[in-house]
């Protein structure tokens, strides 16, 4: 599903969970028979070759081939006319209550197909597309005096701006169990601690991530600007594909000039993989050889439709340019391995079971610049561990003591 925009003028109509759906059906259906066609042409290419018995394989496979092409219609204008049916149904359902927003379980479905899909739902348009946005209990926050104070009625002049990663949204932040021994909720604990307040992104991770990098450095110049609380100070943390977007952003604030990377004190990422994530390169390669076969060309065609934010992930978006590694931010990298022992030398090669610890504290910028490692962790338990918080805690606590 590539990736691209549409004229304004010719914007087509928002569609939502039953095109999303219909297409997916639709594109999988065509996919299979062309499978379905590469294996039967090789079988026939077989039979058409033997003496005696070519012309009736000639005959069968001209049946077979009639027959082939009516069910496969039939399933496409099929499933086409009940969901096109379905989608009027969700079009009347979801404008009467628009203003109402999405439970936790529709947002976490709709982060993961933008997560998979992001670009190709924003290239058509469709109503599952995420804008990026801060969001509050659920709904997106406009960045406007009356509306943030609304949204924060405790605003204080610290800013703590929490930017999740790949499929998730911000409530992934909360997931962890705060009455167990290990779990801790980052945001909640910073406020009371060192009185910032918490915010949170919810953006498209399906988009590639020097877009999102762009939407992210223009936002927080129109966050600060009209937060309710002058000369404020922020304080960034990314888990993942997050810290990637979030240093993205910094280099194109600086290189152009605006203000809000001077308010910034700290940036912390959580197991972002600045020099790649080896899933994605192996899913790269598996493409690249299924792609090999004309039988198996078609899931080839299934694989190259993940997201550009994805494919993105593959490489990393390598060192930043001087202009950051100058600038006054104080920069810190956390990595974690699944291993206990994070100087044995399979802890790299476990990494945090996606991201390798090397690839999650590599950098190449001057300054204030720290990292740390921890065992025994996982990707996603970076969200709410609490050993992660200590150490968040005491990074926080060195740069608001300056």
């Amino acid at each position: 599903m590539p990736h691209g925009k549409y004229d304004a003028g010719v914007r087509p109509v928002k569609t939502g969970y039953s095109h999303a759906v219909r297409t997916a059906v639709q594109e999988t259906t065509q996919r299979v028979r062309e499978m379905h066609g590469a294996i039967a042409g090789k079988s026939f290419d077989v039979l058409r070759r033997i003496p005696l018995v070519s012309g009736p394989a000639r005959l069968v496979q001209t049946t077979h081939d009639a027959i082939v092409a009516g069910v496969y219609a039939a399933i496409h204008h099929g499933t086409g006319g009940l969901l096109a049916a379905a989608a009027l149904v969700e079009k009347q359902h979801t404008g009467s209550a628009a203003s109402t927003p999405p439970g936790r379980l529709a947002s976490g479905l709709r982060s993961a197909l933008n997560g998979a899909f992001g670009d190709h739902l924003a290239a058509s348009n469709n109503v599952l597309a995420i804008d990026m946005a801060i969001h509050a209990h659920g709904a997106a926050v406009p960045l406007v005096a009356d509306a943030l104070h609304s949204a924060f009625p405790r605003a204080g002049q610290r800013l703590c701006l929490f930017v999740h990663g790949l499929g998730c949204d911000e409530h992934s932040w909360e997931a962890g169990d705060e009455a167990s021994e290990s779990g801790a909720h980052f945001g909640r604990q910073l406020q009371a601690e060192f009185a910032l307040t918490p915010i949170y992104l919810r953006y498209n991770t399906g988009l590639p991530i020097a877009e999102n990098s762009a939407q992210l450095a223009v936002l927080l110049e129109e966050l600060l600007m009209a937060w309710p609380q002058a000369d404020s100070e922020l304080v960034i943390i990314g888990h993942s594909m997050g810290g990637l977007i979030a240093l993205g952003a910094c280099e194109r604030a600086i290189a152009a000039g605006m203000r809000w990377p001077a308010a910034t004190r700290l940036l912390i990422c959580l197991g972002s993989p600045h020099l790649g994530s080896p899933l994605e390169r192996l899913g790269h390669l598996a493409n690249t050889a299924l792609n090999l076969s004309a039988v198996t060309r078609p899931l080839g065609r299934i694989a190259a439709t993940r997201s550009q934010g994805i494919k993105d992930l593959r490489r990393g978006p390598g060192a930043l340019r001087a202009s950051v590694r100058r600038h006054a931010i104080a920069f810190r990298f956390l990595g974690a391995s699944l291993a206990a022992d994070v100087d044995h030398p399979i802890s790299e090669f476990l990494g945090d079971g996606l991201v390798p610890l090397g690839s999650a504290i590599a950098h190449e910028i001057e300054g204030d610049v720290q990292s740390a490692r921890l065992g025994q962790l996982g990707h996603l338990r970076l969200l709410n561990d609490r050993r992660v918080y200590r150490q968040i805690r005491e990074w926080v606590a060195g740069a608001c003591a300056c």
